[in-house]
C-alpha cells in the first residue's frame, strides 16, 4: 500500500463559538509564533466589534462575506518559454482563493497600524464584505495583471 497522503483539512476542527471551519481556518492563519490563544483572543475581539458595528448580520456572515469579495478568480504566473518570461493568467483553484483571501486580509491588517489589532483586523473584513480596502486592491489589480495579460493565456499547459 505505502504511505497516503492525507490532507491537513482533515484534521481541521471546527471552532467552538461558531462551529466553522472557515473560522479555524482563519484563526490559525493568524497564529504567530504558535501563539493560538492569542490568535483566538484577537479572532473573538474582532467578531464582537464587527457585531457592534453590524446590526443586521451576524459577525460569521460577514467574514464569509469578506473572503468571498477578496477571493481572487485569476492570477499571473511567470512562464519561461524560448528565453522570454511571460505573465500567464491561469485560473485559481478553490482552496487557493481562500487561502490566498486569508492571507491578503491578514496582511493587509497587519501593515495598519495605530490601532489594536482586533480593531485593525475587523476594519478589513468589514472593508472587504463592502467590497473595499487594501485587500480587495490587491484582488483588484492581480484581476487587471491577468486581463492585460490575457494574449499570453495560450501559453497555459
Amino acid at each position: 500500500m505505502g504511505l497516503e497522503y492525507k490532507s491537513t483539512e482533515v484534521y481541521l476542527r471546527p471552532d467552538v463559538k461558531y462551529d466553522s471551519k472557515l473560522v479555524s481556518k482563519f484563526i490559525n492563519c493568524l497564529m504567530r509564533k504558535g501563539k493560538k490563544s492569542t490568535a483566538d483572543r484577537i479572532f473573538y475581539a474582532a467578531m464582537a466589534y464587527i457585531s457592534e458595528k453590524v446590526t443586521d448580520k451576524e459577525p460569521v456572515e460577514v467574514l464569509e462575506a469578506a473572503i468571498h469579495n477578496v477571493r481572487p478568480l485569476v492570477e499571473v504566473r511567470s512562464r519561461r518559454i524560448g528565453g522570454a518570461t511571460y505573465q500567464v493568467p491561469i485560473e485559481v483553484a478553490r482552496k487557493r482563493q481562500v487561502s490566498l483571501a486569508i492571507r491578503w486580509i491578514l496582511a493587509a491588517a497587519r501593515a495598519k497600524k495605530g490601532r489594536a489589532m482586533y480593531r485593525r483586523l475587523a476594519e478589513e473584513l468589514l472593508d472587504g464584505h463592502r467590497k473595499q480596502g487594501a485587500a480587495y486592491t490587491k484582488r483588484e489589480n492581480t484581476h487587471k495583471m491577468a486581463e492585460a495579460n490575457k494574449a499570453f493565456a495560450h501559453f497555459t499547459w
